[in-house]
């Protein structure tokens, strides 16, 4: 009877270890890569939403984050370098893999930055670039080339009127002020139409980017000049709310005044294709697989180019009715 209840004891305790055993096994299997199980966490910071472009980039990053397994935290800065600089320090403090964000204007990010790279942290720089001189505070830019986008404009411009005779009066609506896209926009622009002295900028007022700017401003040009004959828009939302001061004051956009805008979206493009655009410059907004195939490259350690351009183009009327049906964004 003892030996028997000795066996029964063995038996129990044996499989008592086993069990245990197991369970360990299984807490171990299941923990070892929860620290460290090579996902990515991004913080980014966006600009704002003041217009279709910036709409179709965000939705652009928020779908390739999730393609790609990385997950984003999303900050909206409305338009504020402020928000931008305490989005940016929150994540920070919480430990993200990377940041990345789209400044909101080009000046006074050295600090931030620093406190950064301190953390060991990389930064990539989306959309618009910064004018600080050390270049080590971020890893790379990826974006349009905007000094080019107002240079093609320009240029479009200078042969559509190389045969004018007298002035040609242009109007410029210029996008946040110390913006990097409405800095380079408007050198490019000026450097090309330079090469004729018939065609002046008379006027060149900020518009922010947003269609009630556009409409604004555009409604104090008329008023202040009463000979427009081209209108330079530095992004497609405010040469759309252009057209309606335009149209109010009763002239024909495209026809009265010629327009040429920057951006490439829908509703710009289907401006242009009905003949109230002349001329679009492309931006393209679509940046989020770029941004998340870097990530994951500085994220490894990789070494990444210092500057990364995406593929653009420009289009007329015709292009813009061939290429709508298939348009993105």
């Amino acid at each position: 009877m003892r030996k028997m209840r000795t066996q029964r004891a063995v038996a129990i305790l044996a499989s008592v270890l086993l069990v245990g055993g197991v369970a360990a096994c299984g807490n171990s299997d299941t923990g070892g890569g929860s620290k460290d199980d090579g996902k990515i966490t991004m913080g980014f910071s966006q600009v704002g939403a003041e217009s279709g472009w910036r709409t179709a980039n965000t939705t652009s990053i928020k779908e390739s984050a999730a393609a790609a397994g990385i997950e984003l935290k999303f900050d909206d800065a409305q338009q504020k370098q402020e928000n931008q600089i305490k989005a940016i320090r929150n994540y920070i403090q919480q430990k993200v893999d990377v940041i990345a964000f789209s400044p909101v204007v080009e000046s006074g990010w050295d600090t931030v930055l620093k406190e950064a790279k301190d953390a060991g942290i990389p930064v990539i720089l989306t959309d618009r670039s910064v004018d600080s001189a050390d270049k080590t505070l971020y890893k790379t830019f990826l974006g349009s080339d905007f000094v080019k986008e107002g240079r093609l404009a320009g240029e479009w411009l200078v042969e559509q009127k190389k045969t004018a005779s007298g002035p040609v009066n242009i109007v410029e609506l210029q996008g946040n002020t110390g913006a990097a896209p409405a800095n380079d926009r408007k050198k490019g622009f000026g450097e090309a139409i330079a090469v004729n002295p018939n065609l002046k900028i008379i006027a060149s007022q900020p518009g922010d980017f947003t269609r009630a700017g556009g409409k604004q401003v555009m409604e104090q040009f008329l008023k202040a000049n009463p000979k427009i004959d081209v209108l330079f828009a530095h992004n497609d939302d405010m040469g759309l709310g252009a057209l309606e001061a335009i149209t109010a004051a009763g002239k024909v956009p495209g026809k009265d005044i010629t327009i040429i805008t920057v951006d490439a979206v829908k509703d710009g493009m289907q401006a242009l294709a009905d003949g109230k655009f002349n001329f679009i410059a492309e931006c393209s907004p679509l940046l989020g697989p770029q941004l998340m195939d870097l990530a994951k490259k500085v994220k490894a350690g990789e070494e990444v180019p210092a500057r990364i351009e995406t593929e653009e183009t420009t289009f007329t009327q015709e292009q813009a009715k061939e290429a709508l049906p298939t348009r993105k964004y």
